[in-house]
């Protein structure tokens, strides 16, 4: 009996927050989470809006810098495209093909080819299909082929951009002729020397 009541006696004795009084202290803990609840539901809110946030940006930044690519790739294939186009072609098309770059094809008119020596610049004219091109071709050498010889046609490809004056400024030429033996006779005879011009022309 005496046991018991040191039993009650010790119960007694706790203070009441003790966690063996009755669960009084649990009580306050879930008092205490119930006030910090709505502070944490608002963290949590913040930091989702926050989060949405940046996948938006990150999502709209990955858009702009995929169009950025995209333009450049397109950009870049379409300057770097050489059109191939005839004389005539070219003409009727020159305010699409200005400043792109182009091959042109068209025959040699003859007597038109003449030479400057300083600086070295060629000058020639193309025609096809009615339709004459004025070539300016600014290097010192020519392929042996490109002669303007009387009684050949000499085809040539010229490989530049058409200037705003209308005139095409080539920086690779080729020229095609009927017979390369019979044209590289000729030209060690003197036929089809370029014609020169003045140093202001």
């Amino acid at each position: 009996m005496s046991h018991l009541d040191d039993e009650l006696k010790h119960a007694l004795a706790q203070p009441e927050n003790s966690p063996t009084a009755g669960g009084t202290s649990e009580a306050g803990s879930q008092e205490r989470l119930q006030e910090s609840d709505p502070k944490r539901k608002e963290a949590t809110a913040l930091r989702a809006k926050v989060t949405r946030k940046r996948s938006i940006g990150l999502l709209v930044g990955l858009l702009l810098m995929g169009g950025a690519i995209l333009t450049v790739v397109f950009t870049g294939i379409d300057n770097a495209a050489v059109y191939s186009k005839g004389v005539d072609q070219l003409l009727s098309e020159k305010d699409r093909l200005k400043s792109r770059n182009v091959r042109v094809l068209g025959t040699l008119v003859k007597g038109t080819l003449v030479r400057r020596n300083e600086p070295c610049e060629y000058r020639f004219k193309l025609t096809k299909g009615a339709k004459e091109l004025q070539v300016h071709y600014p290097q010192c050498i020519i392929p042996d082929t490109f002669r303007d010889i009387p009684g050949t046609d000499v085809e040539v490809t010229a490989e530049g951009k058409l200037q705003s004056d209308g005139t095409f400024l080539a920086h690779q030429i080729m020229a095609k002729c009927p017979s390369k033996y019979d044209m590289k006779q000729k030209s060690n005879s003197g036929y089809g020397a370029p014609h020169m011009m003045g140093p202001e022309s």
